[in-house]
């Protein structure tokens, strides 16, 4: 039976617009950090896994700046869950009994990008004609659909309101006002700056329900973790088993076959199914989490992923809430980082930062936004495609 294994050590940049910094001057930046916070140097390392998915720089490039030392480096390509399978890489690894110590890094610049689409070829022609391999099959954008994000999540929670009632563009709204409000205790966060639902209402409008602050914000950040073997962490000090964070769950999920998703992508089933995955695999229900950090790369993407991750009932997600649940003092706190719509979306380092905001509360160090007694949390990322990533970390007993 492969053994436990455990982030030793994490660390994420300042997110937000880094001029001056390019993507190896960030990764190099949380890699360093991410090892001292371990108490591990680069030759302890027997893995690396780099993911980047805007492209120019490499795990071999993050080397020559960190450190050659002739090891494995996987570079990791994989939508907005890019981080967070860099980090199961490394995780398999480790529970293989390959290696010890892995390094996963994520890091992406994307300040300024603008709006991002799902990456399918377009037809500039009025019609379409079949041709080649990747032709065959037509762009959707303007004809059935979008494949513009925001108009992708837009549509996501459209369509939960429609199936289930409740919803408004204030519902909406008042989602990212909790999150911005969380922001304002998180000094690394891209936009630390409470807004009133006012604000966020009559800010320009990306795609209907969602306004610029309800849009996660494209920016520049790396984030790293530092994965060790239950084995080896018991050889470690006292310190080092006390502040590791065990890895209860590692699940990575693709979309299964369904008519509709042949079209148009279905987070809802990729994250349902990973969820399921996570909670088995840990051994806990929803119930037992203290903090989680989803995905809301738009209010209305965090409003399904309630539901997607359980953290109510079916068809749920509405009253659950305006129940205040997900506040910072709610029954199951969701975004406390400020969440993509405040901390940022540097895709990929969201699913590693996801990770180190759940470590901190975990081991107690999260400051004045600390979660108190916080002992079991979950970290969660999808990328349109369809893929989803879950953690679910549990504090040490040392």
């Amino acid at each position: 039976m492969a053994e436990n294994a455990w982030i030793l050590g994490i660390n994420m940049t300042k997110f937000g617009k880094h001029p001056d910094k390019d993507a190896l001057d960030l990764a190099s930046e949380a890699a360093l950090a991410a090892l001292k916070d371990a108490g591990v140097t680069m030759k302890d390392i027997g893995v690396l896994a780099y993911g980047n998915l805007m492209g120019g720089s490499s795990g071999q490039m993050l080397q020559k700046q960190i450190g050659q030392t002739g090891i494995p480096v996987f570079n990791v390509a994989n939508a907005c869950a890019t981080g967070a399978t860099a980090l199961r890489t490394v995780i398999l690894a480790v529970k293989a009994g390959e290696v010890d110590f892995g390094l996963a890094v994520g890091v992406e610049k994307l300040s300024g990008a603008g709006l991002l689409a799902g990456g399918t070829r377009k037809e500039d022609e009025p019609t379409w004609t079949p041709h080649g391999r990747f032709g065959a099959v037509a762009a959707i954008d303007g004809r059935i659909g979008t494949e513009t994000m925001p108009g992708v999540f837009a549509q996501i929670g459209m369509e939960y309101g429609y199936k289930y009632g409740g919803t408004s563009f204030e519902l909406f709204a008042r989602i990212a006002e909790k999150n911005h409000a969380h922001s304002t205790l998180n000094p690394l966060a891209t936009y630390s700056k409470r807004m009133s639902l006012e604000e966020i209402m009559n800010d320009v409008m990306i795609a209907y329900p969602n306004t610029r602050p309800m849009c996660s914000a494209n920016c520049d950040g790396a984030a790293a973790a530092v994965v060790v073997s239950d084995s080896k962490l018991k050889t470690l000090s006292l310190e080092q088993r006390r502040r590791a964070v065990k890895i209860a769950a590692s699940v990575l999920t693709t979309d299964p076959w369904e008519e509709g998703c042949q079209v148009l992508p279905n987070v809802n089933t990729v994250t349902r199914n990973g969820a399921r995955q996570a909670y088995e695999t840990a051994g806990i229900g929803p119930e037992d989490l203290d903090l989680v950090e989803l995905h809301d790369c738009f209010a209305t993407a965090e409003l399904v992923h309630y539901d997607n991750l359980m953290l109510c009932e079916p068809g749920g997600a509405v009253d659950f809430f305006n129940s205040g649940a997900p506040w910072r003092d709610g029954r199951m706190p969701v975004n406390v980082s400020g969440g993509l719509e405040s901390k940022g979306h540097p895709i990929a380092a969201t699913g590693i930062a996801n990770v180190w905001e759940i470590c901190h509360h975990l081991r107690g160090e999260a400051g004045d936004r600390q979660i108190p007694g916080a002992k079991v949390g979950l970290a969660h990322v999808i990328g349109l495609g369809s893929t989803c990533g879950i953690h679910i970390l549990e504090k040490s007993a040392a």
